[in-house]
């Protein structure tokens, strides 16, 4: 019985650990949100661009996840670098954030780029998704390097920020109208800021404090 709620346990942790992780990294304001929430504003394609979002940060995520956790195994060492290396990385990270809230913050405009047809929507959201190259630091390395550290459950760990991302692009592209307002306060977004900081200094805190173990 014990041991049951120990398994569980950990498989409710590794998942929201993923989830927390990949939201705190999604809401970072950029190209592909100004253009979600464009097309989630014109009710133009919205769903055929949450949906190529949403597929496209599961393909990468699982990448990370499948591809470091069949590497590390094999190289000795490895894994303790990776969860050193991605603690750094989310401490630099949320000093930046906490950096852009002390500037007041950002506002989240909707891209001013003209594309009515599906096509030219679909290219253009391909385009902003994989010619980035911070998706590839951020899901495939990031994400996959944090993951190893709760192997066996890693997948699971992916699977949350795969959940995060289904959530974040679905109400930003659908709930535009209602979040128009939210996105484009500079206030909203230092309170963002400020929050998405902490996520990632206590998620690095717990990565240092199992390697301390």
């Amino acid at each position: 019985m014990l041991q049951s709620l120990t398994v569980c346990g950990a498989i409710l942790t590794a998942l929201i650990a993923g989830f927390l992780t990949g939201f705190s990294l999604i809401l970072a304001i950029g190209a592909q949100n100004a253009f979600v929430l464009r097309q989630g504003l014109r009710r133009e394609h919205v769903g055929l661009v949450v949906a190529i979002c949403v597929v496209s940060d599961g393909l990468l995520i699982m990448a990370g996840v499948t591809f470091l956790g069949a590497l590390l195994p094999s190289i000795p060492g490895l894994s303790e670098v990776m969860r050193w290396v991605g603690a750094a990385f989310l401490i630099c990270y949320g000093a930046l954030r906490f950096r852009a809230a002390l500037r007041g913050g950002e506002s989240l405009q909707p891209s001013a780029v003209e594309a009515s047809s599906a096509y030219r929507v679909a290219m253009t959201c391909l385009l902003l998704t994989w010619a980035n190259p911070h998706v590839y630091i951020d899901t495939v390395v990031l994400l996959g390097s944090i993951a190893a550290q709760y192997a066996p459950f890693d997948v699971l760990f992916g699977a949350g920020a795969a959940i995060a991302s289904l959530v974040f692009f679905t109400a930003l592209g659908f709930g535009a109208r209602l979040l128009a307002p939210v996105f484009t306060s500079p206030r909203a977004w230092v309170a963002l800021e400020v929050l998405i900081g902490l996520v990632m200094w206590a998620i690095a805190f717990a990565l240092l404090r199992a390697g301390l173990a």
